[in-house]
């Protein structure tokens, strides 16, 4: 990455202060990598807090990760809340992930992965039909204990806004970056920690905007009155 030593310094900056703004992050341990692989296509899309709140209700409607896999996607939908383009992608991608499995293994399991060493693991998860760069890296964080950051579109955006890294560089680039800068038993907290200032960021833009649009509406209905007198 261009400027590579420039952005390592900011980046150790934002790890200080990330973890004296946040409470101390809980490392979350999925012991049945599938269930990551489930989490990480939602969690990719959806909020943290949303991912968890989905996730909670997924026993009450599935019996287990077949019973999943052969769902419609509308029943997934509906687990998942509203019915919109991401609610969508996410429900049609968990299926289509979980078959592709099934098909490789006859079984809606990746436990053979964990007696693989982690470049393997890692090349058998990229070969899935339908896993993201996201999905991959989140089950290697934190099933297969491999040493990953792994990037939303939002966490990327909030890295490049605020000139964290090189505005041109991809998410291979950027993830490649921060794990030279990250050590490995910190980078689930690096990542947790990223991840809530992110949507955190993006909530306060999100709030900006719409006080903005109020200020402005407010502006051109006292325009009009004027304009009537």
């Amino acid at each position: 990455m261009k400027n590579s030593k420039e952005y390592s310094k900011k980046i150790q900056s934002l790890y200080r202060t990330l973890k004296r703004r946040y409470p101390k992050v809980r490392e979350v341990n999925h012991e049945i990598v599938v269930d990551a692989v489930v989490y990480s296509i939602i969690s990719e899309k959806m909020s943290g807090k949303a991912t968890e709140s989905a996730i909670k209700r997924f026993p009450e409607y599935f019996v287990d990760l077949n019973d999943l896999r052969v769902s419609r996607t509308e029943e997934i939908i509906e687990v998942l809340g509203e019915n919109t383009p991401v609610t969508r992608e996410i429900a049609s991608g968990v299926t289509k992930v979980l078959q592709s499995i099934f098909n490789d293994y006859h079984k809606v399991s990746l436990e053979a992965l964990k007696k693989l060493g982690k470049r393997p693991a890692r090349q058998i998860l990229e070969k899935i039909d339908g896993m993201s760069r996201f999905a991959v890296d989140y089950c290697m964080l934190t099933s297969l204990r491999g040493h990953a950051i792994p990037l939303t579109d939002g966490m990327i955006q909030y890295l490049k806004v605020n000139d964290l890294v090189d505005s041109d560089a991809d998410e291979q680039q950027i993830s490649g970056f921060l794990t030279k800068q990250i050590s490995a038993k910190n980078g689930y907290e690096f990542y947790a920690l990223l991840r809530r200032e992110s949507e955190t960021f993006k909530g306060r833009k999100k709030a900006k905007a719409k006080a903005k649009r109020g200020i402005k509406s407010r502006k051109t209905s006292k325009t009009k009155k004027k304009a009537k007198k």
